[in-house]
């Protein structure tokens, strides 16, 4: 992703903050999009992000997972911030891009038809601090920066759009070094009904 600053006016894109408004559920800190990934239950995407972010340290990423608040898990990540992977400004966006693909396939129906009902407008984060992840408001009409998720939310929606992505999609783990959570390495991620018929087939015998 190339790290360019943009300038985005606010009549005309999909802005977002809050949790509980209309676009609410594009928000990393969503609530009702919960996450199975290594057979363990992640209550938010920026709960895995987070996780993602100390690979050799499962003691945090359990401390992290326990909070089941992602305003908490941030807090817990500034509180090991020296311990963050190395190669980190490297791979968050790819991480990131993961972690949306993971929301996005085990929310399907719910999170593709809010990603489908912007339409082709860009998606802004709207955000009174953070210029990289989201932009920035420079006055009454006129966001600045980078929007790195909702570029990525863009990059999403236009997945589903053309059907490179659906329901029966798999989300495969990314070729980074130190792709692991507890441990173990991250398995390819799929929806919910692959679950439902795996145990189909187990108690069919």
């Amino acid at each position: 992703m190339i790290l360019a600053q943009r300038e985005y006016k606010l009549q005309d894109v999909i802005a977002f903050a809050k949790t509980d408004g209309k676009f609410g559920g594009l928000s990393n800190m969503a609530p009702g999009y919960n996450l199975f990934v290594n057979e363990i239950n992640i209550q938010s995407s920026e709960i895995l992000y987070q996780a993602c972010r100390f690979p050799l340290f499962p003691h945090i990423q359990e401390e992290l997972i326990r909070t089941q608040n992602p305003m908490d898990s941030k807090s817990v990540s500034r509180k090991y911030a020296t311990l963050t992977r190395q190669d980190w400004d490297i791979v968050r966006f790819r991480i990131m891009r993961w972690c949306l693909e993971v929301k996005l396939i085990q929310n399907f129906p719910k999170f593709s038809e809010l990603l489908l009902s912007t339409g082709d407008k860009p998606i802004v984060e709207y955000s009174t601090k953070d210029s990289l992840w989201g932009a920035i408001p420079q006055s009454k009409e006129i966001l600045v920066g980078v929007n790195a998720l909702g570029r990525l939310l863009m990059e999403l929606r236009a997945k589903i759009q053309t059907g490179a992505l659906i329901q029966a999609s798999v989300i495969y783990p990314l070729d980074i070094p130190a792709f692991l959570l507890f441990n173990n390495k991250i398995s390819e991620v799929h929806n919910d009904d692959y679950f439902i018929h795996d145990l189909d087939e187990i108690y069919a015998y």
